[in-house]
């Protein structure tokens, strides 16, 4: 059932631990725990998505799938994981979803995932991983409240993956840590984390045709000239409240007659659409023309309302298309950040701050982990097949640590067809010490 062999989970797996041992090690060279097997237990620990790094490190002793199925040698206790990988620089950890993006377009794969004109759908979004008012680290970002002088601590990165309305898998790109340098106020944040992606993103795929989606947060001058100097396409959020000069230019020219304006039905649902080309940003930005679209999703019972800016020249033949780009935004937030805090991966769990990096990995080897469940969400059919049989992914994961923990493999391959086909256990040896 596996049509594609780069693309199975363990091709993946060994090639993940490939690209560990290439990470420099800056310990003394007489260590007992290679940062290759610390790399690669705290990956399998996401893999597994053990509820935490006590519960992984219970099975490291006497666990022989460890070795065999993620190819580790020396497994590390909890805290020689913690002190190993505190050190390692997170830029360190990116190149790898880059290797597994790789895998799925030489197997072709990633082509389904094509939107529109060639282009593929990016959405970008901040999200918090931990938040704390006792518990931190030297990296944690501080928030102050200016009435009681209370301190809130916190993890937060920018992620990105690329979407398509008709796809429920994501692919995750290498996040972006957002750290202290970067501002007090949630914009300063992430638009200065945004900065440092996107340069780290057009890097690692210099001639990927990209549509950036994001939220009204992201639709200012300076982002928008930013996408546009990394050759990025966009659909940005809009609202009145954050932009008024443009709602207010648009309404103007409506009432000209300037507006284009349609509606289409479809299964009891009509789509109708507002749009204006070319129009000024802001007052401080007139040379920053944009194209506006507005649309209403009209049901018996609800009405919804959307607004974005564009630069596709928007027409009756691409507004619905577009429409529908502006709204898989949402899945980096359903798809990718719920994903990983509500369905086993255990995001906001706190595995471990440390004083260095230590959180930040974590967090990126959880995603790395939550992008091979992607690949073989989009490539492998034994995957497909074994989480069509248990109806849920948090049911598939139980069910891959449960033979994982009773009993001996080769492979995870072998785990799926078990499950997929069923198995049979011969012979019973029950050990009596007494």
């Amino acid at each position: 059932m596996q049509r594609n062999k780069y693309l199975s989970a363990d091709a993946l797996f060994g090639i993940i631990r490939q690209q560990f041992e290439k990470i420099k090690d800056h310990r003394p060279m007489n260590v007992v725990i290679p940062l290759g097997d610390a790399l690669m237990s705290a990956f399998a620990m996401f893999s597994l998505k053990e509820p935490s790094l006590l519960a992984f490190d219970e099975r490291r002793t006497s666990d022989k799938n460890l070795k065999k199925i993620y190819g580790i040698d020396q497994i590390p206790s909890d805290t020689q994981m913690r002190k190993i990988l505190d050190a390692v620089h997170p830029s360190e950890i990116s190149p790898l979803f880059k290797t597994v993006f790789g895998q799925l377009q030489r197997g072709g794969v990633i082509e389904q995932m094509v939107f529109m004109e060639g282009h593929y759908l990016l959405s970008v979004d901040g999200t918090g991983y931990f938040s704390s008012k006792e518990i931190h680290c030297e990296s944690c970002l501080e928030r102050v409240n200016k009435k009681t002088g209370e301190v809130t601590y916190s993890h937060q990165l920018l992620g990105a993956a690329l979407v398509h309305p008709a796809q429920k898998a994501v692919m995750p790109f290498a996040p972006e840590a957002i750290i202290k340098q970067d501002g007090e106020t949630k914009n300063d944040c992430e638009r200065n984390a945004a900065k440092r992606f996107l340069e780290q993103l057009r890097h690692d795929h210099p001639d990927l045709p990209l549509i950036v989606v994001e939220d009204a947060l992201s639709a200012n001058a300076p982002h928008i000239r930013a996408l546009e100097g990394h050759h990025l396409r966009y659909i940005l959020g809009v609202k009145p409240g954050d932009h008024a000069f443009l709602f207010t230019y648009v309404q103007q020219a409506q009432a000209a007659g300037q507006t284009t304006e349609f509606e289409l039905e479809e299964n009891g649902i009509i789509h109708r659409f507002r749009f204006l080309n070319q129009v000024p940003l802001n007052a401080s930005n007139p040379d920053l023309l944009v194209n506006f679209i507005e649309y209403w999703e009209v049901a018996r019972k609800k009405t919804r309302h959307f607004t974005w800016i564009t630069d596709f020249i928007i027409t009756t033949e691409n507004a619905y298309p577009i429409m529908r780009g502006g709204r898989a935004r949402w899945k980096i937030e359903n798809e990718t950040f719920n994903t990983l805090k509500n369905q086993g991966y255990q995001f906001e769990h706190n595995f471990g701050h440390g004083h260095q990096h230590l959180s930040t990995v974590f967090a990126m080897l959880m995603m790395l982990a939550f992008a091979v469940d992607q690949a073989q969400q989009l490539a492998c059919q034994l995957f497909q097949a074994a989480w069509d049989k248990l109806g849920s992914k948090r049911a598939l994961w139980e069910k891959i640590r449960a033979l994982f923990d009773t009993l001996e493999f080769q492979s995870m391959t072998d785990i799926l067809r078990a499950i997929v086909f069923g198995y049979a256990v011969q012979g019973l040896t029950i050990y009596d010490s007494s």
